[in-house]
């Protein structure tokens, strides 16, 4: 299945949660359920980033699932045309198997002296750049899943708890990293959009997973 079809999706039907899931499944519940209640409002957010999902569910289910799988197409089409690279450490292009270990091409714009530096490096440019990458990711400690975290968070209450009473203090808890003041103030919400905004709010929190491709593993 197509990235974008499979991405974790969750649906509100007003102020209730009615679906969570693969997007693909969520925007089938999400028409039965508005076939059902048309007079209802409802909303699809992104689990990753908090952000509303957009879903033209005009028409039958069938065609409702093949606009997003020619969405999806597109999407899947566009990231995978690689850009033009601007790093190159000099080797011979290694053809069809570097995109299976994940490598992608993006323009990279630095000074002479940084290019200079980067020719000095054993491996070439390319290489010294992964490393330089994957150890500032170790030296984060987190620091960026906690932003991230906190931005999906702030999207979806922004859009669901705007008018509530609290949603300001609970936005500067938010921002505080202050999970119990944030408990305190989202208290009064209804039980579903509190209990997602918890739930954004340590997505992206847990250990980084293991197994993950290093520089070693590429070519």
């Amino acid at each position: 299945m197509p990235e974008f079809l499979s991405k974790p999706c969750t649906a509100f039907q007003g102020t209730r949660r009615i679906a969570a899931g693969p997007l693909i499944d969520v925007a089938r519940a999400v028409k039965a359920a508005m076939d059902a209640n048309p007079n209802c409002s409802f909303l699809t957010f992104d689990d990753a980033t908090g952000a509303v999902v957009d879903l033209d569910l005009r028409g039958e289910t069938a065609e409702i699932v093949a606009r997003l799988a020619q969405r999806a197409n597109m999407e899947d089409r566009a990231r995978r045309t690689p850009r033009r690279p601007d790093v190159s450490d000099g080797t011979p292009e290694r053809g069809r198997g570097r995109p299976k270990l994940g490598v992608v091409a993006r323009e990279v714009t630095l000074l002479p002296r940084h290019w200079d530096w980067l020719a000095s490096q054993s491996g070439g440019a390319s290489q010294a750049l992964r490393r330089l990458v994957d150890e500032a990711r170790r030296m984060d400690g987190g620091r960026s899943q906690v932003r991230a975290a906190q931005a999906a968070t702030y999207a979806f209450i922004s859009a669901m708890a705007g008018d509530l009473a609290g949603f300001e203090e609970a936005t500067r808890a938010l921002f505080a990293g202050d999970r119990e003041r944030f408990a305190e103030h989202s208290r009064a919400w209804p039980p579903d959009i509190r209990s997602y905004a918890e739930t954004l709010m340590t997505t992206g929190l847990a250990a980084p997973q293991q197994g993950e491709r290093t520089d070693a593993d590429l070519p």
